[in-house]
């Protein structure tokens, strides 16, 4: 039962997986967007954001949300780490014929996705101290994600695991500190 269950969720992915991927053939416009959307996940754009969030409102938000960041990033890369190497899942470029990646992945496995967990992490804090953030904040880090697939390096899956795994170690931090 449970490889039945298994296998059905593997051929879902798959296919959720080439649908995505095939959005390729609909032009430069839509590639460029996605790899853009892609690389604001890459991480080096969090820490000037929660400075900016510290100065510009002050403490009173920017400490906490600092403080929240400082345990959720490391706890969650930790983590990404470890499932990343005790899963070990292929790429979809190297399963699927006739699919090659758009943007070289930044390690050898697929599952979880880190840039969706960055990214569900900063939106979960950011929508935390700033409610009103939520529809932009949530749009964009399920782009990242949509765009990780469209790029060729993650299954749904690997994403959904990844906005998970943000959202958890938000979470924990928040927890902490707030």
């Amino acid at each position: 039962m449970l490889r039945q269950f298994t296998n059905s969720l593997t051929r879902w992915d798959t296919l959720l997986f080439q649908y995505i991927f095939s959005l390729g053939d609909k032009g430069v416009f839509l590639s460029r967007s996605f790899r853009l959307i892609s690389w604001s996940a890459n991480g080096w754009l969090y820490p000037f954001l929660g400075f900016y969030v510290y100065f510009t409102f002050g403490p009173t938000i920017g400490k906490p949300l600092l403080l929240s960041a400082l345990i959720s990033f490391p706890l969650e890369r930790l983590l990404y780490h470890l499932i990343k190497q005790s899963m070990k899942r292929d790429r979809p470029y190297e399963r699927i014929m006739d699919v090659e990646f758009r943007v070289r992945p930044p390690d050898q496995f697929s599952f979880p996705s880190g840039h969706t967990a960055s990214a569900f992490l900063m939106m979960t804090l950011l929508t935390s101290f700033f409610p009103l953030l939520r529809i932009p904040m949530l749009l964009w880090a399920v782009t990242v994600g949509v765009a990780r697939v469209y790029l060729g390096v993650h299954y749904p899956t690997d994403v959904l695991a990844g906005a998970i795994l943000g959202i958890v170690t938000a979470r924990i931090g928040m927890w902490f500190i707030v």
